[in-house]
């Protein structure tokens, strides 16, 4: 982590995350060009009615990473910070700052097609959507673990983590038998 620790900041819903998504998006295909399969809109900032950090996930999808790796010098040139891996393997995440407040923007997750991170990601978020109950216990998780943890995000992220994997297996489930 640079700068200064961050606090953890849940805001109400914004109907402009799915325009922040959409340009991020754009900017990210003129990028990666034909590499780029498609981009999903992940996170909580991608669930209705819940609140969320005002940080917009995006999960694109390309052919093939090493391309990714030789446009990480275009990445950077757009205001990406170049993280690698980041500790999930098969992955190349980047983050966006405002240059102006160091306030975070954006995450970027960028798998190859056939990694079985995109179903994980891609079925939490379509389960959620489509359980509304589910959506809002996963609000009231979040709310706990910003109360206890309101200047760690590490220790906020690992409040929630033991829900998440449940639910992530509840929504892997369900959208196997969709």
């Amino acid at each position: 982590m640079t700068g200064p620790r961050r606090r953890v900041e849940l805001v109400a819903p914004d109907p402009a995350w799915g325009d922040r998504a959409a340009a991020e998006a754009a900017l990210l295909a003129d990028i990666l060009g034909d590499n780029l399969i498609v981009v999903h809109h992940i996170g909580s900032t991608a669930i209705p009615g819940i609140e969320a950090k005002p940080v917009i996930d995006l999960l694109p999808v390309v052919r093939d990473l090493g391309r990714v790796d030789r446009l990480e010098p275009a990445l950077v040139g757009a205001g990406f910070q170049w993280r690698g891996e980041n500790g999930i393997a098969g992955r190349r995440f980047c983050l966006k700052e405002d240059p102006a407040s160091g306030r975070r923007l954006a995450h970027i997750h960028i798998f190859a097609g056939g990694s079985p991170e995109i179903e994980r990601h891609l079925a939490f978020r379509d389960y959620l959507r489509a359980h509304p109950a589910e959506a809002v216990d996963y609000q009231t998780i979040k709310q706990q673990a910003a109360r206890l943890h309101p200047d760690d995000p590490l220790a906020y992220n690992d409040a929630k983590n033991d829900w998440i994997k449940a639910c992530e297996q509840r929504a892997l489930s369900w959208r196997r038998q969709s």
